[in-house]
C-alpha cells in the first residue's frame, strides 16, 4: 500500500513539473512573439496552458 502512495506522489509531482514547464514555454512563447497573427495563436496556446485544452470555444458556425 505505501510503495503504491510513493508511487502516485512521484507521477504527481513529475506532472505538476510538466504542466509548470508547459506554462513557461507557453509564456515565453507569447511574451517574444511579433507578429500579431502568432501572437493570437501563442496567446491562445497560453490560454490552454492555464485554463486547460478546452478553454477556448471556437466557433463552428460561419
Amino acid at each position: 500500500m505505501s510503495r503504491a502512495l510513493v508511487v502516485l506522489a512521484q507521477r504527481g509531482v513529475a506532472a505538476e513539473a510538466a504542466a509548470r514547464e508547459s506554462l513557461n514555454t507557453a509564456y515565453r512563447r507569447f511574451m517574444s512573439e511579433a507578429d500579431p497573427e502568432r501572437k493570437d495563436e501563442a496567446g491562445k496556446d497560453l490560454i490552454r496552458a492555464i485554463f486547460g485544452k478546452d478553454a477556448i470555444a471556437e466557433d463552428s458556425i460561419l
